[in-house]
């Protein structure tokens, strides 16, 4: 695995193989992202993680450097992993799902059981992308992952 944690970049020889973007809660809840990290650790991916270890939150530019790290790689990565955990809403996670609902890109969408808006999540993407499957925790989220990790088509863009 190839971890790309913000706000780092990767050498353009690199993107020629299967990349994830890890989407989902970070502030006001547990650090999903680790647990991620260490399971797919063996495969043979690039996985992006907006999740910073140490977020100078005194830095007025640091906000939109986030922003503009965050939107790059949600382009550059082959499949999205969504994770709604139910301590909080993830207001701009939910925006992401909807914008990528509307297209192509490979997505694995997970929400915990008792997360607020979980029936909005169903529904909107029942309509919108009757693909992809809805599991109901982390572990699911990975086996989905590490079932299809191999078939992640890197031709869909965003």
């Amino acid at each position: 695995m190839i971890y790309i944690e913000a706000p780092n970049n990767i050498k353009t020889k690199n993107l020629d193989r299967t990349s994830i973007f890890l989407a989902g809660g970070i502030t006001g809840c547990p650090d999903w992202q680790t647990q991620v990290r260490e399971e797919l650790q063996s495969l043979p991916i690039m996985l992006f993680n907006p999740r910073r270890e140490n977020f100078p939150i005194d830095d007025p530019d640091a906000a939109e450097e986030q922003i503009r790290w965050e939107y790059r790689y949600l382009c550059l990565a082959n499949g999205v992993l969504f994770w709604f955990p139910r301590e909080t809403l993830c207001p701009i996670t939910l925006y992401e799902l909807g914008t990528l609902s509307a297209g192509p890109k490979c997505i694995f969408v997970g929400v915990h059981p008792d997360y607020a808006r979980r029936q909005d999540i169903e529904i909107q993407t029942q309509i919108r992308r009757p693909d992809v499957r809805i599991v109901y925790s982390l572990e699911g989220l990975l086996d989905q992952v590490r079932a299809r990790v191999d078939t992640i088509d890197r031709a869909r863009a965003f």
